[in-house]
């Protein structure tokens, strides 16, 4: 009887063991959104873990509202996996990071051949560097300047204002050097703020802050929202490859690129709901006066090491796909 007991209770322990290591093997991931458990980003992360289960993934989701947090939490070892901004990604994988450079991707269809391009495995050693692996890459929205008076209708009335520039992106703070503006260090808890208190005169953002940020606060009724794209935002999910089933990653990336569209969607409704008296359309001579700022700042950011050179070479190969006439396609500055 001594002997079955002792090996009742050998099984039980190891049961309990290997209930432990189970339970100590679900993948943790943070993710950051800007309302939290309510977002549209943690919406579509609960549809992602279903999917991951298919993977061999048990992932535990965890909302953060603010991104440096959740990336902070991250690179100490109490999250597996992270969801942020791909400006704030870009410390954990420079190449995909460097998708979301000022005026690299200028529309939604080239930023899903992009996305498409990347989440093939023949790529898949761009999305690895070091410890971190980008398991995907979604759309977040076109960044658009909201500027304050909509009088700052060019370039050149840019030089002089106050500018909210993200503290951690270099990029940011030399190309409003470069128009003569003043940058002013802000961060996604305080910029909107700054923007709504009239500390600052511009601040770039997606669609989808407007309501959440209150943004139309600092628009006032001389405000604008200028309908020219700076860049392309992303999400992007960054994992520890060794904390997660083999294969995963690229599963995952295919899985993510697969819902460009349902992404997209909720992006172009958030536009679409903005009154449309906050919009400014610019001439197609200013536009050009943009594209070629943005440009010179890019290539002498890529210069100092800001962005990925690859990165931008693929990203200028898209352009030129999109649309071959353009006088860069013949030159080799990027």
């Amino acid at each position: 009887m001594k002997s079955i007991s002792y090996k009742v209770a050998a099984l039980a322990m190891a049961g309990g063991l290997l209930a432990s290591v189970q339970a100590q093997a679900a993948q943790k991931i943070c993710v950051f959104d800007i309302l939290g458990a309510q977002g549209d980003v943690y919406s579509q992360m609960k549809d992602y873990k279903l999917e991951a289960a298919k993977w061999g993934a048990d992932i535990e989701l965890k909302p953060y509202t603010d991104e440096r947090i959740a990336a902070e939490d991250f690179k100490g070892g109490q999250c597996d996996g992270v969801v942020l901004t791909g400006l704030r990604a870009r410390q954990f994988d420079k190449f995909s990071g460097s998708i979301d450079s000022i005026g690299a991707v200028t529309s939604y269809k080239q930023l899903h051949e992009v996305v498409a391009t990347l989440a093939e495995p023949k790529l898949a050693k761009y999305m690895i560097s070091n410890d971190f692996e980008v398991a995907g890459i979604s759309p977040m929205g076109a960044a658009y300047l909201f500027v304050n008076d909509r009088s700052i209708n060019n370039v050149a009335k840019l030089s002089g204002k106050k500018i909210a520039v993200l503290d951690y992106d270099k990029a940011q703070a030399k190309m409003v050097q470069k128009v003569g503006a003043q940058p002013v260090a802000s961060d996604i808890i305080t910029f909107a703020g700054k923007f709504n208190n009239g500390s600052v005169d511009i601040v770039a953002a997606p669609a989808a802050a407007f309501k959440p940020l209150e943004l139309y606060k600092g628009l006032g009724t001389k405000g604008a929202i200028v309908k020219f794209p700076l860049a392309q935002l992303t999400i992007q999910v960054v994992i520890r490859s060794d904390k997660f089933p083999a294969g995963f990653g690229q599963k995952s990336r295919e899985y993510v690129a697969s819902r460009f569209d349902h992404s997209l969607a909720i992006i172009q409704r958030a536009e679409a709901t903005i009154d449309p008296k906050y919009w400014l359309d610019l001439p197609q001579a200013d536009k050009d006066k943009y594209m070629i700022l943005l440009r010179d700042s890019r290539i002498s950011l890529t210069h100092d090491g800001i962005y990925d050179a690859k990165c931008m070479s693929l990203l200028k190969h898209v352009r030129c796909h999109d649309n071959p006439a353009n006088s860069e396609c013949s030159d080799t500055l990027e």
